[in-house]
């Protein structure tokens, strides 16, 4: 497995493992309809691997069996999805591919990674608490991830199991 930036030709690969990566929620309480959205609009995909901020996660020929796309705002790069196949899960490529965000974020003297997640999912918040995030309490969201969080429950998300989470990479 090796961890890279993602190239504009794989965007179509990209929404397959986003696909596969979503059958898990089939088997949680209250979510699996989750499993039959549709992913992330092609367009978008394309405009983070123009920003190179999309990473995929590749198998031994070069084919993308996970990504993470994020996007710079102000100090802060926000993750707005990181997925891996369903075959490729539990062998450490979420971890890969937030190591290499988190590089990223670094040598561009950015202050934090945010994301927004479901709260009880173990794949979800629990799995970024492990990698150093932490919840946001919704006096401390800013503008930007309460309009996120608001976009996420128009779309149909159930507020109450979604959290903002942040990991600091410098002091306030």
């Amino acid at each position: 497995m090796r961890v890279r930036l993602a190239t504009p030709n794989e965007v179509s690969r990209l929404l397959g493992v986003e696909r596969s990566a979503g059958e898990v929620f089939r088997a949680v309480p209250g979510l699996q309809a989750l499993a039959d959205g549709e992913p992330i609009a092609e367009a978008r995909h394309r405009q983070w691997v123009a920003q190179g901020t999309e990473w995929v996660a590749t198998d031994r020929e070069g084919v993308p069996v996970g990504f993470l796309a994020g996007e710079v705002f102000d100090d802060v790069l926000h993750v707005w999805e990181m997925s891996v196949h369903r075959q490729w899960q539990g062998r450490g490529i979420g971890r890969a591919l937030m190591d290499v965000a988190v590089a990223y974020a670094r040598a561009a003297g950015l202050r934090a990674l945010t994301l927004t997640t479901f709260r009880d999912v173990p794949w979800n918040a629990p799995f970024y608490a492990r990698l150093g995030f932490v919840p946001v309490p919704a006096a401390d969201l800013d503008v930007r991830l309460q309009a996120t969080l608001a976009d996420e429950v128009a779309a149909g998300l159930p507020a109450e199991r979604r959290c903002a989470m942040q990991r600091r990479l410098v002091s306030p």
